[in-house]
């Protein structure tokens, strides 16, 4: 059985405006005790498709204090807690919520921002809005990797083969602009 969620969307412009909305109602959930919500993912690059899920990155300076003070008021605004997951990642605070369809519409990453896990998705987002040429030859592989894939799981282990090398010429870049 295929995936509900193994589909990818051409780029829609909509992606920015939806993410900024949220946004806006996590500020006033728990902004006094966040240090950024940013924007990660597929559909945080111009013009890469993406699933169209809004991949949301919230930092923050203590995953304990954001266990006290953020984990209910993210609830409160239709998200599910997926506490499984910290048996893999346990470093991460995970989220996501659904349309009432049950299509998933947004995605919470919570880490300390510290962390390299943070570092990572930020530099991997911005490599690929500083680098088209990159995200293009990422849709390519995201494109041809869908069709031989049924599971989420799978397509995005597979989707590792292009991500670590292209994570090490972002680490480079990053180098060179401090350089």
């Amino acid at each position: 059985m295929r995936d509900a969620h193994m589909w990818l969307a051409d780029y829609d412009p909509r992606w920015p405006a939806m993410f900024a909305a949220e946004k806006d109602r996590l500020l006033a959930a728990v902004g006094s005790h966040v240090e950024t919500i940013e924007h990660i993912g597929s559909t945080s690059v111009p013009g890469l498709a993406a699933k169209p899920v809004i991949d949301i990155i919230i930092g923050v300076d203590s995953l304990r204090a954001a266990d006290t003070h953020c984990l209910t008021p993210i609830q409160s605004l239709g998200y599910e807690y997926i506490q499984a997951f910290e048996k893999s990642m346990p470093r991460r605070r995970y989220f996501r919520k659904s349309d009432e369809t049950g299509l998933r519409t947004h995605q919470i990453h919570l880490w300390e921002r510290e962390d390299s896990e943070y570092e990572r998705h930020m530099l991997f987002r911005d490599y690929l809005r500083a680098h088209p040429h990159e995200a293009a030859d990422y849709e390519r592989v995201k494109r041809d990797l869908m069709g031989k894939h049924n599971s989420v799981g799978d397509y995005t282990d597979a989707k590792s083969a292009f991500i670590a090398p292209c994570q090490q010429r972002a680490y480079a870049w990053k180098r060179r602009l401090r350089a």
